[in-house]
């Protein structure tokens, strides 16, 4: 049964309200809810102190004073990160981030699927929160491909024992689809498929066998590749081809405002690419 609110409605009709931030294309889930416990989030003009609300598309919601932007048809993109920028939206360090480098005329994106600092290649951006967390889930099955440079040398029964999943320093991988492509003296070339994509997985996995990556290239996320995307290019994705990627248990896909105009009332728009 689905849940609902005190009132009425179902979960659809009155979302919580980390959910309906996530919707907007604001933030993500996680950040929707850091906005909340730090006193940023109003609902009808009162500050919430926890995330445990529903709300209706009569309700006026703002962060920090200023309405949702709204909720346009969600969208998502294929972008080719160039080694040496971070996936945060803001470095404490100062170094330059992805978003420093996106085009201006896209809207405000999200994330999907984070590279670290020195890794390259595709990552997807999408204006829906709900969308980023349901690719980012193990569950939902796409496998991540990369091509990985190393140094050292490899053993293809090493390799091959990655296909049973291991544990480095008392974390545990699952499965990795590895293959040897070739070897240029004490340099080699390997392709990786792997569906979990913990934090620094590939390079964590291989230094347990003795290699060293110097450069790793994710080629695909799911059924998407990235081709002959140059580096820092974005190309659009058809909404029909995403929604056949996704089938039936995906998630619904916004294909008109539904919160924003009426949450938003009164206040003009909020920037899209405002950072939480």
């Amino acid at each position: 049964m689905a849940e609902t609110d005190r009132t009425t409605g179902t979960a659809e009709d009155r979302p919580r309200i980390a959910k309906l931030l996530a919707r907007s294309g604001l933030c993500s889930r996680r950040d929707a809810e850091r906005l909340i416990v730090d006193g940023r989030v109003a609902v009808n003009g009162r500050v919430l102190d926890g995330p445990a609300v529903t709300v209706g598309p009569d309700d006026r919601v703002t962060v920090d004073g200023e309405p949702l932007p709204e909720a346009e048809p969600t969208r998502l993109w294929r972008y080719h990160k160039p080694a040496g920028l971070i996936t945060t939206r803001k470095d404490p360090q100062g170094r330059e981030t992805v978003f420093d480098r996106l085009p201006p005329d896209l809207p405000r994106v999200l994330t999907v699927g984070r590279l670290d600092l020195n890794s390259e290649g595709l990552m997807l951006l999408t204006n829906d929160g709900a969308l980023a967390r349901y690719l980012e889930l193990p569950s939902t099955g796409w496998r991540r491909r990369y091509r990985a440079r190393v140094h050292g040398k490899v053993s293809p029964d090493a390799l091959a024992g990655l296909a049973d999943g291991m544990t480095v320093s008392g974390i545990q991988y699952g499965p990795i689809e590895a293959r040897l492509d070739r070897e240029q003296g004490a340099n080699a070339w390997l392709t990786l498929a792997l569906q979990e994509g913990k934090n620094r997985e590939v390079r964590r996995v291989l230094e347990s066998l003795g290699l060293v990556v110097t450069r790793l290239i994710r080629l695909a996320y799911g059924p998407f590749q990235l081709g002959t995307l140059k580096p820092g290019e974005v190309a659009p994705i058809k909404p029909s081809v995403l929604r056949d990627q996704l089938g039936a248990t995906g998630p619904a896909l916004r294909t008109a405002p539904r919160h924003g105009r009426r949450s938003g009332s009164g206040g003009g728009h909020a920037d899209r690419r405002r950072t939480p």
